[in-house]
C-alpha cells in the first residue's frame, strides 16, 4: 500500500518515516492565498481543512495508486489566524505577540482513496492543539529568527528542532503540530478500512 504526501514539508516527511511509512513526496504548487481569497471568510479549521484538500487533489492523477495525502497548518492567538511569517521582520512581530502565552495549531488533513488510479473517497480531518510559549527575552528571539527555521512555518515555531526549547507546554497531539497527526491519519484511514500496519515500510 502506497501513500502519496501532497507536500515538501521536511517536519512531515520526518513524522511519517518515523512512524513507518515512507511516502512518496509530490509537490501540489497550490496557490493558498488565492484559494483562501476566492473561498471568502473561513474559520480557522475551514481554511486549514480547504487547503489540505486543495492540496491532496492537485497531485491526483490516474498514475497514483495508493492513498493521497493533503496537510495544512495554521496558528491561531487571540482570534487571529498565522501561517508563515516569511521575513524576518514579521516572524519578530509574531514572538513578540505569542512569548509567555498560548495559542491554537490546527492541522488539516485530507485523504484520498485513490487506488486503482481513480477517486474511490476521501475524507478530512482537523486536528487542534494547545501550544504554550516560554516567556522569551529579546535576545533569544533575534537568535531564533536569525537561523532562519521560523520564517516557512505556520505560527513562527518548530516543537522538533530550534524551537523546542521554547515551547513551554503541549496540549493535545504533537504530532498535529508538526503538521501530520500520525493518530488522526491512522482513524482515517480506518474508515477505508485499511490497517495502518498495512502502510508500514517494509
Amino acid at each position: 500500500m502506497r501513500l502519496y504526501l501532497a507536500s515538501t514539508s521536511p517536519a512531515r516527511l520526518a513524522t511519517l518515516r518515523s512512524s513507518g511509512i515512507e511516502p512518496v513526496v509530490l509537490p501540489s504548487n497550490v496557490d493558498e492565498e488565492g484559494a483562501v481569497a476566492a473561498a471568502g471568510p473561513l474559520t480557522p479549521t475551514s481554511m486549514v481543512q480547504l487547503l489540505a484538500r486543495l492540496k491532496a487533489e492537485a497531485v491526483a492523477g490516474p498514475e497514483i495508486d495508493g492513498f493521497i495525502l493533503g496537510c495544512d497548518s495554521a496558528f491561531e492567538i487571540d482570534g487571529a489566524v498565522y501561517g508563515k511569517p516569511h521575513t524576518h521582520a514579521v516572524a519578530r512581530e509574531r514572538w513578540e505577540l505569542q512569548r509567555g502565552r498560548e495559542g491554537e495549531l490546527h492541522s488539516g488533513h485530507w485523504l484520498i482513496d485513490h487506488r486503482g488510479g481513480t477517486v474511490n473517497g476521501e475524507i478530512g480531518a482537523v486536528t487542534s492543539t494547545i501550544v504554550r510559549f516560554a516567556e522569551l527575552d529579546d535576545a533569544e528571539i533575534d537568535a531564533y529568527i536569525a537561523t532562519g527555521e521560523p520564517l516557512e512555518v505556520a505560527g513562527a515555531f518548530t516543537i522538533d528542532s530550534l524551537g523546542a526549547a521554547y515551547i513551554a507546554e503541549i496540549r493535545g497531539d504533537a504530532h498535529s503540530v508538526v503538521g501530520v497527526s500520525v493518530a488522526t491519519l491512522r482513524g482515517m484511514l480506518a474508515g477505508f478500512g485499511v490497517p495502518w500496519h498495512s502502510l508500514w515500510n517494509r
